[in-house]
Order: structure tokens, then C-alpha cells, then sequence
């Protein structure tokens, strides 16, 4: 056999402790990886049968995406409201455990056996409905958004919750199925004196809220249904009232009374949520309709970006109850310059609308914002711009823009600029 020369031997002695090293390397890697999904343990047994939970259930894993509170914002939480957890939302839907929940005196429980629905005042017909009754009336399905007019009410006087879901989350979207307030209408006949919709609810408050009978003919509906079930006791069970594109609190929950007359029947309670004191003595009356408004969900101060410098898609929502959302611009300098975001379809009637937009982020800190334009050219104002309209001290009918700060780390806070 032929003698391997000193080179060689030196040439496949260096290979061979390179392979070693390599080796070494792998093993190391392989012992600190994860797993690689043909060796996931949940892949080699059996799992729960379907007669496991009759009713689903979120993942375990997502345990920490609920609705909160923040308990100081109100002396009881019967007469308070819960957050969704936007930044949890994938889509423009909000899941029936997500939305966020409005009390004025507590969720009440309603045996829809005893349930009625009184529809009264100046009509040729007066009725008193069952549920039944009313599932007989033809239907339909529309998806709006809700949005309570406090939502970003602490952020006025300055940012003080570094959380996306409680300076947002007073808002939500579904899927509503119900009757049409225009068909049962139709049905009591109303009198040409009739000009005004009475809506009481049938909770501890018998909250009652007056809706001009335009608005009442329109598009409003009296519904059932959210998102492919019943209304959860939460958002009004069995009957809700759905005002779209107008402020939340026109929603009456637990519906139990229609009224029609010539006049609004405005309480105290109702007057305070629909007037703002403007800075020159004047009030901002009756301000019902929910103005364009956005907000990035992705980043935020919940979901920082954790990758470290490079590619990202930025995500968020934006509504108005003026119709539908025409455009979304972000900002990644605080509103220098903007940038056309892409909207995702489908693009509906005062609904939520989802958009994106690709960045590369260098590792340095950086000021987003994201600002709406909808169908009637109003563009979403700088937090600058509202409250030189709005005055310093306002409470509700906040829809500035919003501004997260990306530090190097990745980490996002709640800001105000100007």
C-alpha cells in the first residue's frame, strides 16, 4: 500500500478535526433547540375526544387574552366596563368572549321565556312581542363595530396607560342577526307626529336612550345574534338594540321597551353622554356618530417586536360611522411623513377595517402612528388638533391619533406629541 504523504496526512488530519468541531457544534445546538416538529410529544397519543368539551374553549396558551378592567376608573363594577384585548384580535372580528362589556348596574340574567318586547306610543298597532314573535319577522345579518364614547377618554389631559387594550379596547366588531327596526315599525304603523324612538333596556338602571326616527328607519336592528350564537348575557341577552356607526351607548342591552313620540326623552345621564363643554363656553350637543379613528395594534405596548432589527408587517384597525374607511397612512416618524397602508378586505359599512403595512426596522427608536380617512374625506386629527376643538378638560369622543414609541429594545410606550 502506498505511503500517505506528510501533506495529506496533515490535509486530512485538519478535515477530520474540523468535522469533529462540526460535530461538536450540532450536538450542542441540537441540545438547546427546540424540538423539530417530527418529534413534537403531542404527535405520538391520542387526544381528547369530541364529547370533551361541548362547548369549545380558547388554548390553554392563550390564558392571558381576556378583557380587564382597571378598577379605580369606577366605584363599582356593576356600573363599569370590562377592555377587549385588541391587541389579541386577529381580524376585524371581535370573538363573543373578547368584547368588551358596558354595566350600569350590573349583567342581569333574562329567562327569554319571560321576555317581551313592548313597542308603544304613536303607532296605529301597539305590540307586545315574545321572542318567538319576534324571530318570525324576516332577518338579516350586517357586521358593525361598538364603540363606547369613553374609549380613550383617560388619554385627554395626557398618556397615562401604556396598554393598547386600555387606552382602545372600548371598542369591538360583530356579526349582528336580527329584525330590522324599520320592519317592526312598518308593522305597528307609525303617526305622522311621531318623530322620536324611546329604547329602554331592561337591567337595574332601565337605561333609555332617544333615537331621531330617520335614524330608527335607517339601518338600525333589533338583534339576537352575534357572530353565528346568541347575544351573550354580557352584550344584552336575549334582545339588543344596534344603532351602527353611532356611539355605544344608543345600544340598549336587555331591550324590553320601544316608544314612539314627538319629542327625545333626554334623562341627565343621557344629556351628560352626548354634551361637551367647548373652550368657548359653548356645548357640543348630541354628538351620536362615531368619527374615523385607528390605532396600531401590532406593535404595542403589549406586543413588542421580540426579533430584534429587520422585517415586520405593522397591523391595526380603523372605523367610522360615517360609512367606510377610504384610506389608512402610517407614520414611523411621528408624523412627518406618512406612508400608505393596504387595506384588507373586506372593506364594509361602519365596520372595522384591518390594515397593513411592511417595515424594516433598523434597531433604533421610532415614533408610529396611524391616521384614517374615510368615505367623506374627515381625516382622524392629531391629538393636537382635537383638543383645540374639544378643550382641555373633555370626557368623552376621543379619536386622535395615536402614538406608540419603538425604543431599541424593541419595547413600546404610550406618548403624545404636541
Amino acid at each position: 500500500m502506498a505511503k500517505a504523504s506528510r501533506r495529506k496526512l496533515f490535509k486530512f488530519g485538519a478535515a477530520a478535526g474540523g468535522a469533529l468541531v462540526a460535530a461538536s457544534a450540532r450536538a450542542a445546538t441540537a441540545a438547546t433547540a427546540p424540538a423539530g416538529p417530527l418529534s413534537d410529544p403531542w404527535g405520538h397519543s391520542l387526544g381528547a375526544g369530541v364529547d370533551d368539551r361541548p362547548y369549545g374553549q380558547p388554548s390553554k396558551y392563550e390564558k392571558d387574552a381576556i378583557r380587564r378592567y382597571v378598577p379605580w376608573l369606577a366605584q363599582s363594577p356593576q356600573a363599569d366596563a370590562s377592555f377587549t384585548p385588541l391587541q389579541d384580535q386577529p381580524g376585524i372580528i371581535t370573538a363573543n368572549g373578547f368584547f368588551f362589556e358596558r354595566y350600569h348596574a350590573g349583567r342581569v340574567s333574562v329567562n327569554p321565556a319571560e321576555w317581551r318586547l313592548m313597542i308603544m306610543g304613536l303607532v296605529e298597532k301597539p305590540l307586545l312581542l315574545t321572542l318567538d314573535d319576534l324571530k318570525r319577522f324576516p332577518s338579516v345579518s350586517r357586521t358593525h363595530f361598538l364603540e363606547c364614547p369613553a374609549n380613550g377618554a383617560t388619554e385627554w389631559p395626557a398618556a397615562q396607560l401604556n396598554s393598547l387594550q386600555y387606552t382602545h379596547g372600548l371598542i369591538a366588531c360583530a356579526e349582528w342577526t336580527g329584525v330590522k327596526l324599520s320592519t317592526l315599525l312598518k308593522e305597528v304603523g307609525l303617526k305622522p307626529n311621531g318623530k322620536w324612538l324611546l329604547a329602554e333596556g331592561g337591567d337595574g338602571s332601565h337605561l333609555t336612550r332617544s333615537v331621531p326616527i330617520e335614524k330608527a328607519l335607517d339601518d338600525c336592528i333589533v338583534a339576537w345574534g352575534q357572530n353565528g350564537e346568541a347575544l351573550r348575557p354580557e352584550q344584552g341577552y336575549p334582545v339588543r338594540l344596534i344603532v351602527p356607526g353611532w356611539q355605544g351607548n344608543q345600544m340598549v342591552k336587555w331591550l324590553r321597551r320601544l316608544e314612539i313620540g314627538t319629542d327625545p326623552w333626554y334623562t341627565h345621564e343621557e344629556t351628560a353622554s352626548y354634551t361637551e363643554l367647548l373652550p368657548n363656553g359653548k356645548a357640543l350637543g348630541f354628538t351620536w356618530v362615531a368619527e374615523a379613528k385607528s390605532v396600531i395594534s401590532f406593535p404595542c405596548p403589549e406586543k413588542p417586536l421580540t426579533g430584534g432589527p429587520g422585517n415586520y408587517e405593522i397591523r391595526g384597525f380603523a372605523w367610522t360611522g360615517r360609512g367606510k374607511i377610504k384610506a389608512v397612512d402610517v407614520s414611523f416618524d411621528g408624523g412627518v411623513n406618512y406612508s400608505r397602508a393596504a387595506l384588507q378586505e373586506p372593506v364594509l359599512d361602519k365596520c372595522m377595517t384591518r390594515f397593513t403595512i411592511p417595515w424594516h426596522w433598523d434597531g433604533k427608536p421610532a415614533l408610529i402612528q396611524s391616521r384614517a380617512v374615510d368615505e367623506t374625506g374627515y381625516v382622524q386629527p392629531t391629538i393636537a388638533e382635537a383638543r383645540a376643538i374639544m378643550g382641555t378638560a373633555p370626557v368623552y369622543l376621543n379619536n386622535s391619533i395615536q402614538t406608540w414609541q419603538v425604543l431599541a429594545d424593541g419595547s413600546v410606550n404610550n406618548v403624545q406629541l404636541g
